[in-house]
């Protein structure tokens, strides 16, 4: 299936991703590990894995190429609401080389 990558720099990427995988795991099935600092998610139509690095998010969404956005819009704009304060940008690549989307924050 085809694979999307983002790496999102920030100064809390723990605080992030755990915020993350909460809140999607409402909807989705979702898991975070403190101990190794990932977490995983699962769509209805797709996967995803977050891991917490020094300085930046790593996110990674892997669905059939028809969802592939729509994974890669609900994960980065989660993302970036809940980091609004400090102005998160999404921008995703995908393994197929195009280029993916891209979620900031828009206007107040």
């Amino acid at each position: 299936m085809p694979r999307s990558h983002a790496r999102v720099v920030t100064d809390r990427p723990h605080r992030y991703a755990k915020q993350l995988a909460a809140h999607l795991g409402r909807r989705a099935g979702a898991d975070w590990d403190e101990e190794t600092a990932e977490g995983h998610l699962r769509f209805q139509d797709g996967t995803g894995t977050l891991v917490a690095g020094d300085g930046a998010l790593l996110l990674t969404v892997e669905a059939p190429e028809d969802r592939l956005a729509g994974l890669e819009d609900v994960v980065g704009r989660h993302l970036v609401r809940f980091g609004a304060r400090d102005e998160l940008v999404v921008a995703w690549h995908r393994d197929t080389g195009e280029p993916g989307s891209v979620q900031r924050r828009t206007g107040d």
